[in-house]
């Protein structure tokens, strides 16, 4: 891998075609873990072409989850995916959009930096596109020093798009300057099973390879999605129409949940194909697999079943909370528990949804009423606040395990302010800017007049203040913590000496203990909401202390959790507990509830429906 003296990169490109949302960003961070596993040190890339500068303005119900990095980043959700298979930490410059590359390019010219020169998309913008990568991609993101060996680049959208042209020229033009042995072109295409003929069908493939070869880039390796595995037969067929050897065409059928990928792909030697296009076969180990395909499969084993509801505003799009799901069920697999999430829109829980919907108003209370547990996340904007609030009163008073996770946090310390301090107009100033009791107010430093990239963003430093608290305890007796953040709205200081003196306890907060970070309720066995976003930290091997905490609680496991104080510091996250303690769940307190449980799948491209999407 040495030229001369000078480390040569290998490049992996992820392509798709025929329609979108197949996995691309599923396989992508499988194929960087594949080759992880083989010893080689590997980093990410994600190109967005649409002209967003990054994906912090746009709604949960267009684009999925924002997902927070270390830097302050607000970038995609497959970020997301990269981070977790990958156990990395990735920057901002890490995901590319078209705003960014035409920002950069646009800065340049007005400085005259192409002085005399017309501005162009061939060569200034393709030749920005390049540099980025090629900058980016020498970023270590494991915390190691020096260069990774390989970076994954993933390119959003579907071949053909008319916003990705600028990018497969770029890359086009790539492949061809790194050169053979440094660059290897992997396509995600859809083989469709027609339910009238029961067979799959190989001619939209064979389609999007065409429309690939016409823009100048043939595929190394054709990863083929579909319901069930394709046989030789198809194989063949579409090794002949794609000019892809047939040892090259990867089967990715359905999976009970989508950690089997990795597994799915080395079994088919697809790591073999890759490393042998990159000039790597003969440098690098096998692929030791052995304890994440041990997880996989023990996750596909989970019996005993744990339901969380959470109560938020985008529920009718699951990708919207797609990282606080896969921290739940970070946390479940290692409380070894099956998870199983009501979704419960906030707003169907309201007085007036009762008057003018009853019967979305009782499923939605039944949903709230059959959860062992209850985690209300953030959102922006007022509606469902009530909800929210609703719920967070709910699960205090019953004594129900509670996360709240920023605006989570915020409505349970208004709720408080209402039902114990009785103070009924108590508010946040972003729902009522003339709440005579402010209990959440507007951040000092925040702007009101730009919108992108103006919140509190990223990794900050948190500092316990209560040493024998859950959270603290959870977190392994640390002093202070750094997790991420993205609020714009935050506890009032003013009124928590009110709150703490009605019982109330504000265990974290900021280096100038101006800022609230965590609060929680001693009196209650699991009560703790956090102005920033733990599940942007969660690993599949390594859950989120306070998602451990919640599941730990509600399965009637915190006890032995705490005396352990393993929360988040267990390099594995596998504890073995037992089975809990009997009569903890709100089943058993309530009686038998008629409720709508909704176990479907996050991403039916790749999982088969049981709800386990990691």
């Amino acid at each position: 891998m040495q030229k001369g003296n000078k480390k040569e990169m290998k490049y992996v490109l992820v392509t798709g075609g025929v329609v979108s949302g197949l996995g691309k960003g599923v396989t992508a961070s499988s194929v960087g873990l594949l080759l992880q596993s083989c010893g080689l040190r590997v980093t990410s890339i994600k190109i967005d072409p649409y002209l967003n500068t990054d994906a912090g303005t746009m709604s949960p119900f267009e684009h999925g989850e924002v997902f927070v990095l270390d830097d302050g980043g607000e970038v995609d959700l497959d970020l997301g995916n990269y981070e977790r298979f990958l156990d990395i930490k990735l920057t901002r410059d890490n995901n590319i959009t078209t705003g960014k590359i035409y920002q950069s390019v646009i800065d340049k010219e007005r400085r005259g930096d192409y002085l005399g020169s017309t501005v162009q998309v061939v060569p200034h913008i393709t030749d920005a596109i390049q540099e980025w990568i090629e900058r980016v991609a020498a970023i270590p993101v494991d915390g190691k020093e020096g260069s990774p060996d390989v970076c994954v680049i993933e390119l959003g959208g579907t071949i053909g798009d008319i916003e990705s042209m600028p990018f497969i020229e770029a890359l086009g033009q790539f492949s061809y300057r790194v050169g053979t042995g440094n660059f290897c072109l992997i396509h995600v295409s859809l083989v469709p099973v027609l339910n009238v003929v029961g067979e799959p069908k190989t001619k939209p493939t064979q389609h999007s390879v065409r429309g690939l070869r016409s823009l100048g880039m043939t595929p190394n390796i054709l990863a083929c999605r579909s319901t069930m595995e394709l046989d030789v037969n198809v194989k063949e067929k579409l090794s002949r129409f794609c000019h892809v050897p047939l040892e090259n065409i990867v089967s990715l059928y359905d999976v009970p949940n989508i950690w089997h990928i990795p597994s799915l792909m080395r079994d088919q030697k697809a790591h073999e194909a890759i490393l042998k296009a990159l000039n790597l076969l003969s440098v690098v180990c096998k692929p030791a697999l052995e304890n994440w395909t041990t997880m996989a499969q023990r996750c596909d084993m989970l019996q005993e079943p744990v339901v969380v509801a959470m109560v938020g505003k985008y529920t009718g799009l699951s990708d919207a909370y797609l990282s606080i799901h896969k921290a739940l069920l970070h946390a479940s697999v290692a409380c070894r528990r099956k998870l199983i999430i009501n979704w419960v829109s906030a707003s169907d829980l309201e007085d007036a949804t009762a008057l003018k919907d009853p019967e979305a108003n009782r499923a939605a209370w039944n949903s709230l009423k059959a959860a062992d547990a209850v985690l209300v996340p953030g959102g922006f904007g007022d509606r469902g606040v009530e909800g929210k609030i609703i719920a967070a009163k709910y699960a205090r008073k019953n004594k129900i395990p509670y996360l709240g996770i920023c605006l989570g946090m915020q409505v349970a310390v208004i709720e408080y302010a209402r039902s114990v301090l009785g103070l009924q107009n108590a508010n946040s100033t972003e729902f009522d800017a003339n709440t005579k009791n402010p209990c959440v107010i507007f951040m000092p430093e925040g702007s009101k007049t730009h919108m992108g990239g103006t919140m509190r963003l990223g990794s900050r430093r948190t500092y316990f203040q209560v040493a024998d608290c859950k959270s603290a305890q959870l977190y392994g007796n640390q002093s202070f913590i750094d997790e991420r953040h993205r609020h714009r709205y935050e506890v009032n200081p003013n009124m928590v000496s009110q709150l703490e003196k009605a019982g109330l306890s504000f265990t974290g907060k900021d280096e100038t203990g101006q800022r609230m970070q965590i609060v929680e309720l001693h009196s209650h066995p699991y009560f703790v909401g956090v102005q920033f976003h733990p599940e942007y930290k969660s690993r599949p091997r390594k859950p989120s202390a306070l998602f451990l905490g919640l599941i730990a609680a509600a399965s009637g496991q915190l006890d032995a959790f705490l005396k352990k104080s393993v929360g988040g510091t267990k390099a594995n996250g596998y504890i073995p507990i037992g089975k809990g303690k009997p009569g903890l769940s709100p089943k058993h307190r309530y009686g038998p509830i008629n409720a709508k449980v909704n176990i479907g799948s996050f991403d039916g491209m790749y999982t088969n429906g049981n709800g386990l999407h990691v």
